[in-house]
């Protein structure tokens, strides 16, 4: 009787290990090969291992040949290739620092002759000249205008709107409504007003 029950239970172990590693083969990684890394192992060293024969009708491939070009038949009626607009000679192409830099001094070694020229590349340093609180203060705001992006005579940056786009449309510059500080005064007043006939009959 014990050694019944000793039998079942080693056989019973003995399936559930076995069905343990059946379902980890089945339900393991695949990698996408659709076998389990211990299946394409075994077929790895399988194939490591096995000696096949040479098959010569696999090296005989028969490559096909490339077709020729089609070549139209009236080669003067073909339209010429648009030219690319990301360029430097489109008149809308924005002069790059460098380009500036290089165009200044080839126009400053070209009027180095000339006692009037005045190359724009002089700093401030350089001149013996001090500038006057107004020309500061002109200066400043110019750059400040500069910085804030108030101009729309022509685009300094990549990063401006064509000038088009800057425009006010003429319908819209032609009623502008009224003016801001018209109503902030007329608001003060009202609010004056107001305050003064709240306390008229208020006794304190």
């Amino acid at each position: 009787m014990g050694m019944t029950r000793n039998i079942r239970l080693r056989t019973g172990l003995i399936g559930l290990l076995g069905g343990s590693l059946l379902l980890t083969g089945c339900m393991g990684p695949t990698y996408g090969t659709g076998k389990t890394a211990g299946e394409q192992l075994v077929d790895d060293i399988g194939n490591a291992v096995m000696l096949r024969p040479d098959d010569a009708e696999k090296k005989n491939i028969r490559y096909q040949p490339r077709g020729g070009l089609v070549v139209p038949k009236d080669e003067v009626a073909l339209s010429t290739p648009q030219q690319s607009v990301a360029s430097k000679d489109n008149p809308e192409w924005l002069e790059s620092p460098e380009e500036m830099r290089e165009r200044l001094r080839t126009e400053a070694a070209a009027n180095s002759d000339d006692g009037n020229y005045r190359s724009p590349l002089a700093a401030q340093s350089t001149t013996n000249r001090k500038l006057s609180a107004s020309e500061q203060t002109a200066a400043y705001r110019e750059a400040r205008r500069l910085q804030m992006g108030a101009y729309s005579d022509k685009r300094r940056y990549l990063s401006d709107p064509p000038v088009d786009y800057r425009r006010l449309p003429e319908e819209a510059s032609a009623d502008l409504g009224e003016p801001e500080r018209t109503k902030e005064r007329r608001r003060k007043k009202e609010a004056k007003a107001a305050k003064q006939s709240g306390s008229a009959w208020w006794p304190f």
